[in-house]
């Protein structure tokens, strides 16, 4: 007699088996079935699913095919921050590195991990009783966004974690990638669709990993590379074995680690991939090291950027030969006009070039530019192509020199070009597309207003005629939103919700976020705690500004600039009338020795300043920061929703927890 297996556990079947059959194709790629044996798999699992929708599971792998738009996206804060690394581009630098680590431990033996540097997009995934729960971008290594459906679509990413030894809660560090063969089928899609190519394949994953549809990530075949674990759970003590165990639980880990005992063997690895990482099928940009034990690294510690346990070796540009077919002109935020070298299609640290930067009228006639011309390009930081020569001896009888448009492509006004300046502007602020286009987009960044909104949805808004300035902003509705294709209820909820939050963005923000040419997120804070209100600064005289530390008198000019046009004004009053932050910002605190010596952790939200004025706060009295807590501690200044994880162990280790009232009044004692 025929066994009769229930539907539930026939469904459990098919999903560990498809599970294994996904670790062995996208993981391990040696697949052991063909895809019309996977495909009648995934089939049979779909139709069980619909028909016993009780048994349907988020971690199923039928949930990679990306079935539902997502809605925006939400910033969560990271447990732990995602910190930079430092860069190294010779073998100086890299002895620089071991010398501080072997002078940092005392003289102890260590080891070094060595790494390739994969170009994407850095991801932390969190896995809770080995299902995966959320996936949050790098962000401004503090906050990220919650990308969790697009990252489910990813089939190198395992939704569940293989075997049974894995930590409740666990923390998984890597990089998405796209696939250079992927890089290509996708470019000569949207070139034959009239759209404009991808750069390069970093920013292609990077565009693709925030589409509010995850139908679209999924047809794309984004790949993943991790390289690092955590947990507050007993894990293994060294890092090259944390990467052994994290492979065993399913992640894609490179093939290229390498334990190092000696600095010569770091030079070794260095060496092998400086052309072996061209035949990669994803883009390199280089070479991590890393102290191999995590004892060793929380001995060294962190600076207030990055980890003294580990840096990053950065290889020379690749240099490749190709003809200039063309020169086109981009417009930025500023009216600054850029252009643009496209190229014969040429391939470089395999990625195919076609567009390459020319930075300004000045390096075209410096190059003595010609159409047709050979020109030599390179990829800055194995990112940005850019032209480094020109093969003066193929160039062709007839080719045209190249002259620098005197007018906008945008919008056709006639350029200028203020004295001692490099570049061309446009001085149509207020009627150029671009600039108008390129200032809104600038407001929304998340060091200034700070508006989960994209440039493509700042795009249909603008050309639906719904947004002209930053203020337009605070007057849309509900049903505009719901009028754009693709927005639904949730989604213009959210987006309303962050226009509304906004409204209490700090001055020095809303300042950074007005665009004022010259004037960078530091240059903002700096006039903001001069000037602590949009009037004084407003009524500030060129000889007032100057007197403001690190504004010279190119700043100052552009400050008056700016608030001298009527335009400006009215739309500061109209951010005014909505209930923007133009005042009230003091200047961050004394400096002075209050925490010479000691180390200090901020975590969590507070009332009086941003985490980075008190950062700033803790550095300009002496102090040193670290992004975790340990033995080395003085205190963590704790403010509300301060992470568990970091409290559990600050009470563990006996650091004290400094309330935000605690910490000002030390500082102004």
């Amino acid at each position: 007699m025929e066994k009769i297996v229930s539907p539930a556990l026939q469904i459990e079947e098919l999903r560990r088996s498809l599970r294994e059959h996904e670790y062995r194709y996208y993981v391990l790629s040696s697949p052991t079935i063909g895809d019309l044996e996977y495909d009648a798999l995934m089939k049979r699992l779909e139709e069980l699913e619909l028909q016993y929708p009780e048994w349907d599971s988020p971690d199923s792998p039928t949930h990679r095919v990306g079935s539902d738009k997502t809605e925006g996206f939400v910033s969560v804060q990271h447990e732990r921050p995602m910190l930079s690394l430092g860069n190294t581009y010779n073998y100086d630098e890299v002895g620089d590195f071991y010398r501080r680590v072997a002078d940092g431990l005392g003289g102890h033996p260590f080891e070094i991990v060595a790494e390739l540097k994969f170009d994407g997009l850095s991801i932390s995934l969190i896995y809770e009783d080995g299902a995966l729960v959320r996936a949050v971008t790098r962000g401004d290594g503090i906050t990220g966004d919650d990308v969790t459906a697009n990252v489910r679509t990813i089939r190198s990413i395992p939704l569940r974690l293989r075997g049974e030894n894995y930590p409740r809660l666990l923390e998984v560090r890597g990089e998405i990638l796209l696939p250079f063969k992927e890089f290509e089928r996708i470019n000569s899609e949207r070139e034959a669709a009239g759209e404009p190519p991808f750069a390069n394949p970093r920013n292609a994953a990077s565009g693709t990993i925030k589409q509010l549809d995850p139908r679209i990530v999924a047809s794309r075949n984004l790949d993943a590379y991790f390289y690092y674990i955590y947990s507050d759970e007993l894990l293994p003590t060294t890092h090259y074995d944390r990467l052994n165990t994290a492979r065993e639980w399913g992640f894609k880990i490179s093939d290229a680690v390498t334990l190092c005992s000696t600095r010569e063997e770091v030079y070794a690895f260095i060496d092998h991939f400086d052309t072996e990482r061209l035949n990669l099928p994803v883009a390199t940009d280089g070479i991590v090291l890393k102290v191999n034990s995590l004892a060793q690294q929380e001995e060294l510690g962190f600076t207030a950027k990055s980890p003294r346990w580990a840096i990053s070796y950065k290889y020379q540009a690749e240099r490749a030969r190709t003809r200039l077919r063309y020169v086109s002109y981009q417009v930025g935020r500023t009216g600054a006009i850029t252009p643009v070298a496209n190229l014969d299609p040429v391939l470089i640290s395999g990625t195919v070039v076609r567009r390459a930067s020319l930075h300004n009228a000045d390096f075209i006639a410096e190059k003595d530019l010609h159409e047709g011309d050979y020109v030599y390009v390179e990829k800055g930081g194995e990112i940005i192509p850019k032209i480094v020569g020109v093969d003066t001896d193929s160039r062709a009888i007839d080719g045209q020199r190249i002259v620098f448009t005197e007018v906008c492509p945008d919008c056709g006004s006639a350029l200028v070009r203020e004295q001692g300046e490099a570049a061309y502007y446009c001085p149509n602020a207020e009627g150029c597309p671009q600039q108008q286009k390129g200032r809104l987009e600038h407001y929304c960044g998340r060091k200034a207003a700070d508006i989960n909104i994209g440039p493509e949805t700042i795009e249909l808004l603008y050309s639906r005629d719904m947004i002209r300035t930053v203020a337009d902003f605070y007057h849309l509705t509900e049903g505009q939103l719901l009028s754009l294709p693709g927005f639904k209820q949730r989604a213009a909820t959210k987006l309303l919700d962050s226009i509304e939050a906004s409204k209490a963005r700090p001055y020095s923000a809303i300042l950074f976020g007005l665009g004022i040419r010259f004037v960078g997120e530091t240059v903002a804070k700096k006039l903001a705690g001069a000037h602590p209100s949009i009037d004084a600064l407003t009524a500030a005289t060129a000889e007032e500004l100057i007197r403001t530390d690190e504004i010279g008198e190119r700043i100052a000019a552009s400050v008056l600039h700016f608030f001298s046009l009527p335009q400006n004004r009215q739309m500061i009053e109209q951010l005014r009338a909505v209930g923007i932050k133009l005042e009230g910002e003091a200047t961050v605190a004394p400096t002075g020795d209050r925490l010479a010596g000691k180390t200090v952790v901020i975590s969590g939200t507070f009332e009086h300043h941003s985490r980075d004025e008190y950062k700033a706060i803790v550095e300009a009295n002496g102090g040193r920061m670290a992004g975790s807590v340990s033995s080395k501690t003085s205190f963590v200044l704790a403010g509300t929703d301060m992470g568990p994880s970091k409290r559990e162990k600050a009470e563990k280790l006996g650091v004290q927890l400094m309330s935000e009232e605690e910490f000002l009044r030390l500082i102004e004692a």
